[in-house]
């Protein structure tokens, strides 16, 4: 932190008054300016937080010809919406060879464009599955299911190479890149998982670093996050990212979920431990922090739009700028969209009072 020191000289009528003061100040000047060669001060970090939302539903529900709509009730296209409410920043998920073609390479990039042309940020979130990967389900994609874990790494590493130069040619280079969705226990299982290998984390570490060398390949300006759940549960980053780091991983933000209803405290608890998390995160590893998911039901927005101000206040309040950003997960569902019941839009197809608090 820069310290600034005011010096206050009252200037007498005495000559002698006069003098003393200058050699004082002098002095004191002398004095601050060899201890500031000593141990040079960090300047404070100018806080720009990313504020962002995940809508790798977006395409799909368009299909379905789902229509979204400004609070004055003119339709209007779901990102500009968004854009309008403060967020400024885009995730999107990606997966290998989904069954009916959503969120894989080509959708991706048909929303990374939309993005791009809104003047947003953009995240990638490799699940490196055909479907969904999270603490429950790291299945490998059915094309790698037979490889080596040798031949599985090279398969990482140029999926996730292919993908970067595709973005690259369609003029994209996103600003963060997510090796993995919500890998609590590691990722293409078996081989990458940790608890399964008697919490062995070099296979982990491992395929995190194939997807940083690939990601960096292509744009060294892009930053890696390593991504797991429950961004309230120190015990369980601390055994995360110790494993990882003594490991070697290769990675430069810590990314955490945080979904405090499926809790039994409360949203405030959950912030409480969620911010005690992220500085314990940031002087334990020196890594900044992420919150890349976050939700809340959609019948009570004004809870939502309470627990989003306050982790977004506390998120800003780590220190010199280390709490780089808040993302709503899935903030345009709406009308029981696949049975999610976290969305931000009401049935009406508008934005509820919750995403209020990005403004």
């Amino acid at each position: 932190m820069r310290t600034e020191v005011k010096m206050i000289l009252n200037r007498g009528t005495a000559s002698n008054s006069l003098k003393y003061s200058i050699f004082l100040f002098i002095g004191i000047f002398s004095f601050s300016c060899s201890k500031s060669q000593q141990t040079p001060v960090t300047p404070v970090a100018k806080i720009n937080l990313s504020k962002g939302a995940d809508v790798s539903w977006l395409s799909e529900m368009e299909a379905a010809g789902i229509k979204f709509y400004d609070s004055t009730g003119a339709q209007q296209d779901c990102m500009a919406i968004l854009k309008s409410l403060g967020i400024n920043s885009i995730r999107l998920r990606a997966w290998v060879r989904p069954a009916g073609g959503w969120n894989n390479t080509a959708d991706l990039v048909a929303k990374a464009k939309r993005a791009k042309n809104l003047g947003m940020k953009l995240m990638i979130d490799f699940h490196y599955s055909d479907t969904w990967a999270d603490p429950g389900h790291q299945t490998k994609p059915a094309a790698w299911s037979g490889l080596s874990f040798s031949d599985l790494q090279m398969a990482l590493y140029n999926y996730t190479k292919g993908v970067m130069d595709t973005l690259n040619l369609n003029g994209i280079i996103p600003n963060w890149v997510q090796i993995g969705n919500e890998t609590n226990d590691g990722m293409l299982w078996p081989d990458g998982g940790v608890s399964a290998n008697q919490n062995n984390f070099s296979n982990f570490a491992a395929l995190v670093t194939q997807g940083y060398n690939a990601v960096k390949a292509v744009s060294d300006t892009t930053k890696i996050i390593v991504h797991i759940s429950n961004g309230y549960d120190n015990g369980l980053f601390r055994w995360m990212f110790d494993g990882l780091t003594s490991s070697g991983a290769k990675f430069d933000i810590i990314g955490m979920s945080l979904y405090p209803s499926y809790t039994s405290t409360g949203w405030a608890p959950v912030n409480f431990q969620c911010l005690t998390n992220m500085n314990d995160m940031i002087s334990r590893y020196n890594k900044p922090v992420m919150i890349v998911e976050a939700g809340m039901p959609e019948n009570d927005p004004g809870a939502a739009r309470s627990f989003l101000s306050d982790i977004i206040s506390k998120t800003k309040s780590v220190a010199n700028g280390n709490g780089l950003g808040v993302f709503y997960w899935e903030p345009e569902c709406y009308g029981n969209w696949n049975g999610y019941g976290l969305g931000a839009f009401d049935n009406s197809g508008k934005p509820t009072a919750a995403l209020n608090a990005f403004h």
